[in-house]
């Protein structure tokens, strides 16, 4: 493998490990020139504008906004998939790209303004952007920096609440009418899904799961406040009753993973399969055992799309791989 493919393959491993971290990042703050802030400002006080209600309060923004940075992965999704390509965009680790999953030419010309968590303030206020769009987990001691900056608007967290957050960033960017349209979409897909199902009633007796394996940490089996426990809530599909519960994950050892017995298991592996423990789990006599391999019903999917991809067109591209493979096999 070429030293740029290893790079590149070591960006989005880091950024798939760093993307389920729900807690605020570190980073400090810094202030801004008073003038920049002000012209800003300014700009935005020509433009028309409309209210939005955040996680901070009322915050007025540009009806239109045309520069736009996007400090969470979630608002990232959010801006492409209505259209909008943003002037600057938080990375996961240093020179990592945006996004793996979302289409290159949606994220040309983006400009890199600090890794998620510990934004660089001096390069937002560069790229002098109308609209900021962050969360309160990881950016509430930096939202007066921000807010000097150009009108920001926060969500209170990231992953579970994704559908939530996407209401509020299409109403920041002024796209609420095209946003029922990306809703409306994601609902038929879910409906599609299901019924190749056999319908709610019958996927309902199916209990599915989610394993991951992870380099330096514990198997991971998702529960249901994560991005994955939401679609799944959305097919409504059964889930194992160890997994179908209020939480982050059910974290496991090798001589556990008898606890992510389920009709059908999707897994996914962040670091070396080897250092992760997918090899030595998946080729034990445990996993053997679980139902969903009995049966063939086991499905290693892309850990950086169903990790990194929160939001609607990450959800998409799930149902779609999720359509290929379970709701294949199930008609």
């Amino acid at each position: 493998m070429s030293s740029s493919r290893t790079r590149s393959a070591t960006f989005v491993a880091l950024a798939a490990a760093a993307a389920v971290t729900l807690t605020a990042c570190g980073g400090g703050d810094s202030d801004t020139s008073s003038k920049s802030s002000k012209d800003n400002k300014d700009k935005t006080s020509d433009a028309a504008t409309h209210t939005v209600r955040d996680a901070m309060g009322d915050v007025k923004v540009p009806d239109s906004p045309k520069r736009v940075v996007v400090l969470d992965t979630d608002a990232l999704d959010s801006a492409v998939t209505l259209g909008v390509t943003p002037v600057g965009a938080s990375t996961v680790v240093e020179e990592a790209p945006f996004s793996t999953y979302l289409p290159e030419d949606k994220l040309k010309g983006i400009k890199p303004i600090g890794v998620i968590g510990e934004p660089n303030l001096e390069a937002i206020n560069a790229l002098k952007p109308d609209l900021i769009l962050g969360s309160k987990v990881r950016y509430e001691k930096h939202y007066k920096s921000l807010s000097a900056i150009a009108p920001t608007v926060f969500s209170e967290t990231t992953g579970p609440t994704w559908r939530k957050n996407f209401d509020l960033h299409a109403d920041a960017l002024g796209q609420k009418n095209e946003a029922k349209k990306v809703v409306s979409d994601y609902e038929a897909h879910i409906k599609r899904l299901t019924d190749a199902l056999g319908g709610p009633a019958e996927a309902k007796k199916t209990k599915v799961g989610f394993v991951r394996f992870i380099e330096g940490a514990d198997t991971r089996l998702y529960l249901n406040d994560t991005f994955v426990g939401s679609i799944l809530k959305d097919l409504q599909v059964g889930r194992p009753a160890n997994q179908d519960t209020d939480g982050f994950s059910l974290d496991v050892s090798p001589e556990q993973i008898d606890k992510a017995n389920a009709d059908v298991v999707f897994y996914s592996t962040y670091g070396d399969p080897k250092k992760a423990k997918e090899t030595q789990t998946t080729g034990g006599p445990l996993w053997k055992k679980l139902d969903a391999v009995k049966n063939k019903k086991t499905y290693k999917v892309d850990d950086n799309l169903w990790m990194l991809g929160i939001g609607y067109t990450g959800a998409g591209m799930i149902l779609d791989e999720m359509e290929k493979s379970y709701g294949g096999a199930a008609e």
